[in-house]
């Protein structure tokens, strides 16, 4: 039995064999036999082929997809990061920019009245320790500033030194309620009282019951003795309104400041004031109006018809 099982197995052996060479050959002659089993083969599988690729398509889409979104959203967040830092550039550079016109126009006012400053940064705005209006200014002891010196912006007046560190120092604005100037009507010796009311919008009360103002008068300070707390010829604001009230004991007036406050980033500190009153050198100059162009119309007759 285990004899011929083994003549079977060495048979069988022997006809794969054969079959294979006989395959081979046929092959090697360019007979088409396997060519036409591979076809057939290949074609019985396609169906199966493309079933698998309809079901895992969506699958590679799916990874595929995500690989991308993982992408997109890091280039996403960097755009993101790159806009904010421009903005932040931008902001930086236009406030810059209106530091440095600030600095130019006082540089302009102080030359032309003659003051020795020192300018200075506004770091912060109001005071920590109280409800009054102030500023704080990075220039202190250490840059010649005392208290009681006249404060400058780019427009006039802005206040004056309250308090005074070795780096750094406070500035009661003009626009405080407590805020007190002595000034003087430009062009004339008016003299008066204007006081702060919070705003931009200050009151004038006049010292005498002689004197009169009018709309559009502008108002300079009239300066103190050893020019602290103000030194004299620095513009401080015009007229608005003016109070007529009969029985008044003098004259009263609304004053517009010319300092924008809400826009401060440098200001001046006047260290010294010149020997002579600049008196009112530092009036502003009020623009031209823009002349309205006009047209000439040239009428032609027309010509009389002859008969």
């Amino acid at each position: 039995m285990r004899r011929d099982g083994g003549g079977q197995s060495r048979l069988l052996l022997i006809i794969l064999i054969v079959t294979a060479l006989f395959l081979i050959t046929l092959d090697l002659r360019g007979v088409g036999l396997l060519e036409n089993a591979r076809s057939g083969t290949q074609s019985a599988l396609s169906p199966f082929q493309r079933a698998g690729n309809v079901v895992l398509t969506p699958v590679k889409n799916f990874f595929s997809d995500l690989t991308h979104l993982g992408r997109t959203r890091a280039q996403i967040e960097k755009l993101e990061a790159d806009n904010a830092k421009l903005k932040a550039e931008l902001i930086t550079r236009t406030s810059a920019d209106a530091a440095l016109n600030q600095l130019k126009t006082i540089l302009d006012l102080a030359g032309t009245a003659g003051y020795k400053i020192v300018n200075a940064r506004v770091i912060s705005q109001g005071s920590s320790q109280s409800f009054s209006q102030t500023i704080t200014i990075d220039a202190g002891t250490k840059a010649g500033i005392r208290k009681n010196m006249t404060v400058l912006s780019e427009a006039g007046l802005t206040g004056v030194v309250k308090e005074v560190y070795s780096n750094s120092a406070l500035v009661s604005l003009a626009t405080d309620p407590t805020f007190k100037i002595g000034i003087r009507v430009a062009g004339t010796q008016q003299i008066g009282i204007l006081s702060g009311q919070g705003t931009r919008s200050a009151s004038l009360q006049l010292i005498d019951n002689l004197s009169n103002v009018k709309v559009g008068d502008v108002l300079l300070s009239r300066g103190s003795i050893s020019n602290r707390p103000f030194v004299p010829g620095v513009p401080v604001g015009y007229v608005t309104a003016v109070d007529n009230s009969a029985g008044s004991i003098a004259q009263s007036a609304t004053v517009l400041l010319y300092t924008n406050f809400s826009t401060l980033g440098v200001v001046a500190v006047v260290l010294g004031a010149p020997t002579m009153n600049p008196g009112d050198a530092l009036v502003p100059v009020k623009p031209e109006p823009t002349p309205i162009p006009t047209v000439t119309i040239f009428v032609t007759p027309s010509p009389t018809p002859t008969e």
